[in-house]
């Protein structure tokens, strides 16, 4: 029996899936972060099954033993909203599984991170997802020396109690765009700098926060010759010369004609 990985809606309950509800319906047993709030999803849609609560800190030890049931019983794993895995638990129960020999099922399904990306208007041909940041020390401050240096789209999950203090620590000029309560009835999405945002969001902030940034704004300007060299070195790695240009342009804002012909001159 393959374990199935099953996205649950991150708010609106519409937005669960025909194959998600069957696969419910169909499981022996269903792993869950918690067990109150998965019981009232399967009501809702008048399922009655046997839950097992699997969190953060039972999972190394219950992984094992979930991947030897998942031999012989149809177990679907989800987690509190949205897909498990992606700042959840499940990531331990599924390389059990892999390492067992027991096939894994991942349902597409109802993303926070994929939702934000796509509503933020921020370009999204290269993103990166930090999850939730360190609250504090070497970590937080390196993970958000990145945003300052890199040039591609940082997705983060943060509590409303601490976004206006992530606001401040972004460089302030930064195109941001702080999503809240997504799916729900009041969804909201600001678009604007990181100093206009920390402003919007000064006071009282309620409601689950994905926010995503622009990073690499302040980084010291590439030239073309800067794209030409990186992507020399993604040929010297492997790449085709045609797909090392392509890489570079995007990553430095430069044609990728312009890239090429440098390359190909060698």
């Amino acid at each position: 029996m393959p374990l199935a990985v099953v996205p649950t809606p991150i708010g609106n309950l519409e937005d669960i899936t025909l194959r998600a509800l069957r696969y419910l319906r169909e499981a022996d047993l269903v792993a869950c972060e918690d067990t109150r709030r998965t019981g009232r999803l399967l009501a809702h849609f008048e399922i009655k099954k046997d839950l097992l609560p699997y969190h953060e800190h039972n999972e190394e030890r219950l992984a094992t033993e979930l991947a030897e049931r998942a031999r012989t019983e149809r177990i679907a794993l989800v987690s509190d909203a949205g897909t498990p895995l992606v700042s959840d638990p499940g990531y331990r129960l599924v390389s059990a599984c892999i390492e067992a020999g027991v096939k894994v099922e991942v349902l597409p399904g109802p993303s926070a991170l994929v939702t934000a990306l796509a509503v933020s208007g921020l370009p999204s041909d290269t993103f990166t997802f930090l999850g939730f940041l360190p609250r504090k020390g070497r970590e937080r401050t390196e993970l958000l020396a990145r945003i300052f240096e890199e040039r591609s789209t940082f997705v983060i999950y943060e509590s409303p109690h601490r976004i206006a203090k992530t606001l401040t620590e972004l460089p302030a000029e930064a195109p941001v765009a702080v999503c809240r309560e997504l799916t729900k009835l009041h969804e909201e999405v600001y678009r604007g700098t990181a100093a206009q945002a920390a402003g919007q969001f000064s006071g009282p902030v309620k409601g689950e926060i994905v926010l995503v940034v622009r990073g690499g704004t302040t980084a010291t300007k590439t030239t073309l010759e800067d794209a030409v060299e990186r992507a020399r070195g993604y040929v010297a790695g492997g790449e085709s010369p045609s797909r090392a240009a392509a890489r570079a342009a995007r990553e430095t804002g430069f044609k990728k004609g312009e890239v090429y012909d440098r390359v190909a001159r060698g």
